[in-house]
């Protein structure tokens, strides 16, 4: 079923279309399969508004229209995006969009340059053996576990709608089929520098760089980089990742397939196949069924963000300095100050986790006491960190958390604690807002969001819906959502995640 041009039941914006208009071996043109009986399953309005869309313009089967392919923004020219990757630390050097699209950039209500990207589209030229299409559950597992990551106020990318197809894809078992409106700042991708890196294409490459610069502009010149766009380019790669990833561990995130492919320029999140998140604290922490040696476990996310920034980094030498020896050396001081970046942004987080905003030399020491305590006692990431929100709401409550086997351990941590809490500046209750802003009640738990797409693939999307608020509300109590703040009972842990693609 060939896209046709869209003839404006809704008022959506025109598409811009600057990476379609990037030389052809950026992208290959690509007609949406479509669906023959798309149905609009999520229509996500709070980003409808962000993008100056009216979500209540068009009526649902119109939505699903646009949103599935059967037809088309004005402005698209959809294209399956070329780019390569280390896929477990293998290089492979041609992947590409094998079953989305990109069609085409929207500019939204404050002024920014998004991508619009369908997954799930069908076929390009770079799906190799598969289908193209996209199964139900994978679908709504990004479209929760995104807006999830925006609402704690984390760089994401984010679902504009679902859809279903109306169709069965084989997977095993066979699945309904969907498709997923995806938004993003941009889906430059370390992996589309290794592309052209691979094929020793300079102006490729530095064509690319230059719509990186001007679609994601380093936010830090220094005086080391000002003159230097392509170094700025890498400082600001490094600055990007070195907060999304301490963010990441900041709420016990595992993203589960940290492929280069899989790293975006922009800083987002890219990417929700075998993602997870922490029950029980334990660093080395694996849930991808495809992460057989624990390469992405959630302790080495920072190790394999600086790995992944080196690969960058060795795109970017022929833009540096034609001398390869001068280019290393005039890249390596940027890229070494990654440990240092990523380790200051995770410390600052786990500061404001512990209601402290001033710092100190104690303070390191302090989190990471805490932290093996809570590796030894099997302890809740999420749950640990609002009970000490409690205790600073309360300083008489002298509890150890739920669970704490080790009560005389924790009640000597927590002495260390309020030591120092007590050298912080202002009120006494400051300490306990700071720690209610930056400890969740709730995040996607694991065998919640099973629950709710297992549901929702016999046919009902309540549970999913239900979910979805309460996720997205990550600060807020409510008795309606109590279910969803508790971890899983030993029969219900989720101990695997699979990409589902």
């Amino acid at each position: 079923m060939a896209a046709r041009p869209h003839p404006d039941p809704l008022p959506f914006p025109a598409l811009e279309q600057i990476y379609a208009r990037l030389p052809r071996g950026f992208h290959a043109r690509v007609s949406p399969a479509g669906a023959p009986a798309p149905r609009l399953l999520m229509l996500n309005t709070a980003l409808c508004r962000e993008l100056g869309i009216d979500p209540g313009a068009g009526t649902a089967e119109a939505w699903a229209g646009l949103l599935s392919g059967n037809r088309l923004p004005r402005g698209a020219e959809p294209v399956a995006m070329a780019y390569a990757g280390h896929q477990f630390g293998q290089f492979v050097p041609q992947l590409g969009d094998g079953r989305a699209l990109l069609l085409g950039e929207i500019w939204d209500a404050a002024g920014g340059l998004r991508d619009l990207h369908l997954k799930g589209a069908g076929r390009t030229p770079f799906s190799r053996t598969g289908d193209g299409r996209a199964a139900l559950g994978p679908v709504l597992r990004e479209y929760l576990v995104g807006e999830a990551m925006h609402a704690l106020g984390i760089p994401t990318t984010r679902a504009l709608g679902a859809v279903a197809t109306g169709e069965t894809v084989l997977r095993d078992p066979p699945q309904p089929g969907a498709i997923l409106a995806r938004v993003a700042a941009s889906h430059i991708r370390v992996g589309t520098f290794e592309y052209f890196a691979a094929r020793r294409d300079i102006p490729a490459l530095r064509q690319l760089a230059d719509l990186t610069l001007a679609r994601h502009p380093p936010q830090e010149a220094t005086q080391e980089t000002q003159d230097d766009p392509y170094r700025a380019l890498l400082a600001s790669a490094v600055e990007r990742q070195a907060r999304l990833v301490a963010q990441w561990m900041g709420i016990g995130f595992v993203h589960g397939v940290m492929n280069t492919d899989n790293t975006a320029l922009s800083g987002e999140t890219l990417d929700y196949g075998p993602c997870a998140f922490l029950d029980v604290y334990r660093p080395g922490a694996v849930f991808s069924a495809i992460d057989h040696h624990g390469r992405y476990a959630y302790g080495n996310q920072p190790r394999i963000a600086e790995w992944n920034l080196a690969r960058l980094a060795e795109c970017l030498l022929p833009l540096v300095d034609t001398d390869p020896q001068r280019a290393v050396e005039r890249v390596m001081p940027i890229l070494e100050r990654f440990p240092e970046r990523v380790g200051a942004c995770w410390l600052e987080g786990m500061r404001r986790k512990l209601g402290l905003e001033t710092a100190e030399t104690e303070d390191t020491p302090l989190i990471q006491d805490l932290l093996a305590l809570m590796e030894q006692e099997e302890a809740d990431f999420t749950l640990t960190f609002r009970h000490l929100t409690t205790l600073a709401e309360d300083p008489e409550n002298q509890a150890a958390p739920p669970g704490w086997s080790r009560g005389e351990a924790f009640a000597s941590w927590r002495v260390r604690w309020h030591h120092r809490l007590g050298r912080e500046p202002g009120d006494a209750a400051r300490p306990a807002r700071i720690m209610a802003r930056a400890n969740p009640l709730r995040i996607p738990r694991n065998h919640r969001v099973e629950q709710a797409l297992e549901a929702a693939r016999a046919g009902d999307l309540e549970p999913f819906r239900h979910l979805l608020e309460a996720v997205t509300h990550p600060f807020e109590a409510r008795p309606e959502w109590a279910a969803f703040d508790t971890p899983p009972q030993p029969g219900e842990r989720v101990t695997r995640t699979f990409c589902g693609t």
